[in-house]
């Protein structure tokens, strides 16, 4: 089991951490794991909630390299897998106690199964051919470090699915990196975070791997802020979805179409987040996070660390305490709620 720790101690414990968990990955993911990934040409990932979202991520990487990777809800899956065509089966929960992705790791039993996992052992490690562990780091509630580690976990399967060698280690620097773009995200959102806050509901909208941030942006949105929040994938919110902007926050991940919308919807006066490698200048309407250059992967984690500044300053703003979660519902984890869940949290949270 691992330990429980507040958000904002997730956020500053995050870059040492994913440090530490890049270098405990690298490890695991020698010799006989390396051989068990490589090859595979159909690699099907599931995950639900934020595991799910981190699932973009190598998803978008194997894609590129030719290799037909898919994602899908662990809920989605039924009897015997009917109608997933998979010869690789990963599936993501950092606690390892995500029912539907039991459940799905039981119906898909003759295909091999790697179970990606911050705790161990766990009831999902068991039923997994191979566990590939963050190493039972303590993480938060709604997830900071055990979402960035996976972001790396699944960053270093893909390298090895696809048996691309690596030009450079892009988790070499990431310590600073994170450090660098959160106090950057802090400075920017310093003059726009009470507007923000008075908003009714966000956009969050990314393409390709940065999916993965703007899923993971609305599920911390509504989780942190209890601010009504969907993602979108940029091409699709072209498409009629951005006309419900009105009172609206909107949060765009990207470096190519990206920035016009950031600048059409700034330009009608909606309050914009513009998270991009390009240069643009900020406007009224318009805060701009640059983040440095990176590769995928790294990319990813530093939009998150981005939204999860974007999300403390918020629940300050609109004085939500960040651990004081509405519900809990018990039929999402094997054994039902652990206690150890809500060991922080606030009176509330744990008389609900």
């Amino acid at each position: 089991m691992t330990s429980r720790i507040t958000f904002r101690d997730g956020q500053e414990r995050q870059p040492q951490a994913l440090q530490e968990i890049a270098a405990h990955l690298r490890e695991q993911l020698a010799g006989p794991h390396a051989t068990r990934l490589s090859g595979a040409r159909r690699p099907l990932f599931l995950g639900i909630g934020a595991s799910y979202a981190a699932l973009a991520v190598p998803v978008e990487l194997l894609r590129e390299q030719g290799v037909a990777a898919q994602r899908a809800l662990a809920s989605e899956v039924g009897p015997a897998g009917r109608g997933f065509d998979t010869d690789l089966l990963i599936g993501v929960s950092q606690s390892g106690r995500s029912l539907e992705t039991i459940a799905a790791f039981r119906e898909l039993a003759a295909v091999p199964r790697v179970a990606v996992l911050n705790v161990m052992p766990s009831p999902l490690a068991d039923l997994a051919d191979l566990g590939v562990g963050l190493g039972n780091q303590p993480d938060s509630y709604a997830s900071t470090i055990g979402f960035t580690g996976t972001i790396v976990a699944l960053d270093l399967m893909a390298e090895l699915i696809a048996a691309r060698p690596a030009v450079a280690d892009p988790w070499r620097d990431i310590a600073a990196q994170v450090t660098g773009v959160r106090s950057t995200a802090t400075d920017v959102l310093a003059s726009v975070r009470e507007r923000a806050a008075g908003c009714v509901a966000a956009d969050v909208v990314g393409s390709g791997a940065s999916r993965a941030s703007a899923e993971e942006g609305a599920l911390l949105l509504r989780e942190v802020t209890r601010m009504p929040a969907a993602a979108s994938a940029t091409r699709n919110y072209l498409h009629g979805e951005m006309e419900s902007a009105g009172r609206t926050l909107h949060v765009i991940f990207g470096d190519g179409r990206e920035v016009e919308l950031a600048r059409s919807l700034s330009e009608a006066g909606h309050l914009t987040l513009l998270v991009t490698g390009t240069a643009v200048e900020p406007t009224a309407d318009l805060a701009v996070v640059s983040l440095p250059e990176a590769a995928t992967g790294a990319r990813i984690v530093l939009e998150t660390v981005v939204v999860q500044e974007l999300v403390a300053a918020l629940a300050d703003e609109r004085g939500v305490a960040i651990e004081s979660f509405v519900f809990a519902n018990d039929d999402t984890k094997e054994g039902g709620v652990d206690p150890a869940d809500f060991a922080i949290a606030s009176p509330r949270a744990q008389s609900r």
